[in-house]
């Protein structure tokens, strides 16, 4: 019996020098900014034994260095139950806060430098990112702010140009109208062309009538001296 414990132990203490030495591996590498290759040795450590805490928070840090923020901060996060140490908790927000304010989400990576500084309050570096967080926070509402006013300005500028334009064509039609109905008063119904035309006419003959009677008359041209 106490062979086979012997030999069970051996072979945990091989696994874990194997497990180490992945890891180990992978941090050379991260130092040669090999991201990628350092990646897979880490994954290989955590394949070994999946609650190293270093392993899941170097594997973190290789993928934040490969801009895969998500991935990063899931790793880390998988880190956080694998340790006491507040430090190395610490460390860990301080991770979660960095990946956060590069996706610009600055309200949560403000949320996780805090909780950093709760475990490693003389931490200079979480105070610094900080306050570059806040600041930029502000600088970002302070745009958004002003933005909202620009849309604002621009609704109304749209809202008054439409309305002009409405007016504009309302006033197009009522000059057309206008015109319209002058034009109607101007004109004259057949009728009353045809009754006009004919008493031109009955004006004409009366006309000739009169001519051919003083046309008709003889008039003397000698005088009784």
């Amino acid at each position: 019996m106490k062979k086979i414990i012997f030999l069970i132990f051996i072979s945990s203490l091989v696994l874990a020098q194997s497990q180490r030495s992945l890891n180990n591996d992978g941090v050379d590498l991260y130092k040669e900014k090999k991201y990628s290759d350092a990646e897979v040795k880490f994954k290989k450590s955590l394949e070994k034994n999946n609650k190293s805490f270093h392993s899941n928070f170097n594997l973190g840090d290789a993928y934040y260095k490969q801009g895969r923020y998500d991935e990063a901060i899931q790793s880390f996060q998988n880190s956080i139950p694998l340790t006491e140490n507040e430090k190395e908790k610490a460390a860990v927000y301080h991770n979660i806060g960095n990946a956060l304010i590069k996706k610009n989400e600055f309200k949560d990576g403000i949320n996780a430098y805090k909780q950093a500084l709760k475990l490693n309050p003389n931490d200079l570096d979480t105070k610094y990112n900080l306050s570059y967080a806040l600041n930029m926070l502000k600088q970002n509402q302070q745009k958004q702010n002003q933005q909202n006013k620009n849309d604002k300005k621009q609704d109304q500028n749209k809202n008054q140009d439409q309305q002009q334009e409405q007016n504009k064509n309302q006033d197009n039609k009522k000059e057309q109208n206008q015109q319209q109905q002058q034009q109607q008063k101007n004109q004259i119904s057949k009728e009353e062309a045809q009754r006009i035309l004919d008493a031109l006419k009955n004006n004409e003959k009366d006309m000739q009538k009169k001519l051919r009677k003083v046309q008709g008359k003889v008039y003397s041209t000698d005088k009784d001296w």
